[in-house]
């Protein structure tokens, strides 16, 4: 599974998807690796800019943001992405979304 997040500053799940500026891509299959840095042109002052974020992570299967728009949604959905919303340092948000989803599979 390779999930992505919305961050500031590589450390923290800390903003609205349409303000991403960076994703940082996970891929876990039993062990969470990190794989990179993707930085997108995300201008400060327009709106609905989710789409940009989402076409940059259209490679992942999740993708965790503090907020996400209806329109965001739907365009997560129409490019097969699940769209979480979470907050806090990376590694927590991660381990509460696996943990979350081993469950699930029991």
């Amino acid at each position: 599974m390779r999930l992505a997040v919305v961050s500031s500053d590589g450390e923290n799940v800390d903003l609205h998807l349409g303000r991403g500026k960076s994703v940082f891509i996970y891929d876990y299959d039993g062990e969470l690796n990190f794989v990179e840095q993707r930085d997108i042109e995300i201008a400060d002052d327009a709106k609905h800019q989710g789409g940009k974020v989402i076409k940059t992570c259209i490679d992942c299967d999740v993708l965790i943001a503090v907020q996400y728009g209806f329109k965001s949604k739907i365009k997560a959905e129409d490019a097969g992405i699940k769209l979480v919303m979470d907050e806090g340092p990376i590694d927590d948000v991660l381990k509460r979304y696996i943990d979350h989803v081993e469950f699930m599979k029991n």
